[in-house]
């Protein structure tokens, strides 16, 4: 392993940046790009084209830290993000010295307050603390015992694959078709393809259940 490390922005064939799913780890390895940002902690390895490539992770307590006066001066301009940032090593004197012996002794020996700065300016200060809205998601609806009942009993004496089964079941059983859509949208399903393509899948898992997987 060479002495000293230089930072590695991964990137695909388009030169955009290839991250983690939690981004917050940094490849180590020979590069001429400084505008790569650099979050460290444990040293881990893993091979790449055939050459070790080494990567860190701050700890958890130091990169909230970093992140908390990353945010706090997200618009300042370089300069005065530089001073704030001198400042902000002074008070944090202990916090950012503990740190530092974290990263040595997990083998790190290039400028750590200089990578701090890095992924404070580069990284942190960039990244969004927003948190998606999960989808909602529609409740399950399903067709009523009625027309369960009335499938079921259609297949004890039909066993036709279930395409040709399903449009002769509608074909004569037509009232019973009307009062289950109307049904299925007093309940939110609004789209007549949707509830039609829930009707059918019904109808075809009953057969399977009934009739087995015939063709």
């Amino acid at each position: 392993m060479n002495n000293e490390y230089e930072q590695q922005q991964h990137t695909n064939g388009n030169g955009n940046d290839i991250c983690n799913n939690d981004n917050t780890n940094v490849y180590i390895g020979k590069t001429n790009d400084v505008n790569g940002m650099e979050v460290c902690t444990n040293i881990s390895s893993y091979k790449t084209n055939n050459k070790n490539i080494y990567r860190f992770k701050f700890s958890d307590e130091f990169s909230i830290e970093l992140s908390n006066f990353a945010k706090i001066h997200q618009y300042d301009d370089r300069h005065i993000f530089k001073e704030e940032w001198n400042l902000w090593l002074e008070q944090n004197e202990t916090l950012v010295e503990t740190e530092v012996r974290f990263l040595m002794n997990n083998g790190y020996d290039g400028d750590v307050i200089d990578k701090m700065f890095k992924s404070a300016r580069y990284y942190f200060r960039k990244k969004s603390t927003s948190k998606k809205e999960p989808k909602e998601r529609k409740p399950y609806m399903g067709v009523t015992k009625e027309f369960m009942d009335n499938i079921d009993k259609y297949l004890v004496n039909n066993n036709d694959k279930p395409s040709e089964g399903f449009e002769k079941f509608c074909l004569d059983n037509v009232e019973l078709l009307r009062r289950e859509i109307k049904h299925m949208m007093l309940h939110g399903m609004n789209e007549y393809k949707e509830i039609m393509n829930k009707i059918k899948k019904t109808y075809k898992n009953r057969y399977f259940v009934k009739h087995g997987n015939k063709k």
